[in-house]
């Protein structure tokens, strides 16, 4: 699993026909310290309404197929879940509040 921000869409107007209707996002991994970027952007179909700026919890290989939606598609990346607050060793180092 992964923390990244979304940072932008993908649009395809041809795509394997398994992923019609799918929302394809460009997440940009971050550090989980101090949640600065971390890696190269990487392509995630968004099965919870994400949307730019907020920062998302990313599954990648076999486990993407594992969602509803994903299920038997061509996925290798998954958004699964958006960040409301995240705490390390006792300290809130983000909140979707602030």
């Amino acid at each position: 699993m992964m923390l990244g921000r979304v940072v932008g869409t993908v649009v395809c107007t041809q795509k394997d026909e398994r992923l019609e209707g799918v929302t394809l996002q460009l997440v940009l991994p971050l550090s989980l310290q101090d949640l600065k970027p971390d890696g190269k952007p990487v392509v995630a179909v968004d099965t919870v309404g994400a949307g730019e700026g907020e920062v998302v919890l990313v599954v990648a290989g076999s486990s993407a197929r594992q969602t509803d939606q994903t299920q038997n598609t061509p996925t290798d990346a998954v958004i699964m879940a958006i960040v409301d607050s995240l705490d390390l060793e006792g300290k809130r180092i983000y909140s979707k509040k602030d």
